[in-house]
């Protein structure tokens, strides 16, 4: 089969069982950008694809774009997809599958939190903004940092919550993890103010409030892209010389001051939704005796 419509067959099949349309547009960019990585090379049968080819792809990716290994996992894991639908569909066997066997790249795992001193120039910066006109991205921004401080939200998962997940009387929110499974967590009292001061906000500057808690100045959904460019955009401004500024980072600065006011593995893999207690154990290694101070 020509490699352009096996993709075009996995993008469908993955349509159709209603993948998210993240995971829809990072399947559809990475395989675009193997397929005229292969084109380039005179590859354009999925019969040619080879484990070789895969990994000269990878290192073009590392050399040539100085992609981290991050990166370049998520890029891996798009193509093994791939390869294990065309498997699947009897394009390939378990032993010419070529994505099969390459193994992911070991990823060195920093785990830096913020200070209480960087959280206070974040909200301050924003507290300065409300008062300088650039009020609703400066509301939203703020409530933004508070709930990621105070829940560990992924940033999917923050740009997936609707007002109807929060229950004010239990003092929880469900939320919607990355395989559309379910979980609730704990609303602290700074943040159920918070959201409710921000809900009075939207319903005084919108007719109707989107049903997500989190929206454009066109009342309309927050999309994973632009939060992501919010954060972005105060890295710009805050310029941190010794943190990433990213939502990723406000969640491992959830899960260290769990782990400093003494919250046990189990509870911080609840909390933090992990699948498995490795994750967790990084965080409770790294600073369960540390007397580091943060928030």
């Amino acid at each position: 089969m020509l490699l352009k419509f096996a993709i075009k067959d996995f993008m469908d099949d993955a349509d159709f069982r209603n993948l998210r349309p993240e995971t829809l547009k990072s399947y559809n960019y990475t395989l675009q950008d193997f397929h005229s990585f292969c084109v380039e090379r005179e590859v354009v049968d999925t019969n040619d694809i080879t484990t070789p080819l895969i990994r000269s792809f990878l290192l073009h990716c590392k050399n040539d774009r100085n992609n981290n290994p991050v990166t370049l996992n998520h890029k891996l894991r798009n193509i093994k997809a791939l390869c294990n639908y065309l498997e699947n569909i009897d394009l390939y066997t378990s032993k010419t599958n070529p994505a099969r066997k390459i193994p992911f790249i070991k990823e060195d795992v920093k785990i830096q939190p913020f200070t209480e001193e960087q959280v206070k120039k974040m909200l301050n910066y924003y507290q300065r903004q409300k008062r300088r006109g650039g009020e609703f991205h400066a509301y939203r921004n703020y409530a933004i940092i508070i709930t990621l401080l105070s829940t560990g939200m992924r940033l999917g998962e923050l740009c997936n919550m609707r007002w109807q997940d929060i229950d004010w009387q239990n003092d929880i929110i469900t939320l919607e993890g990355k395989k559309r499974d379910q979980s609730t967590i704990p609303i602290v009292d700074k943040l159920k103010k918070e959201l409710a001061e921000y809900r009075l906000y939207i319903e005084a500057i919108f007719d109707k409030p989107c049903e997500y808690v989190w929206t454009n100045q066109f009342n309309k959904r927050l999309t994973v892209n632009a939060a992501k460019h919010i954060f972005q955009r105060l890295a710009e401004v805050m310029n941190f010389k010794d943190v990433r500024l990213s939502a990723h980072t406000f969640r491992h600065t959830f899960a260290v001051n769990l782990v400093l006011a003494g919250a046990d593995a189990f509870t911080v893999q609840k909390l933090l939704r992990h699948s498995s207690m490795t994750m967790t154990m990084r965080y409770v290694n790294l600073y369960g005796q540390s007397t580091t101070n943060r928030l």
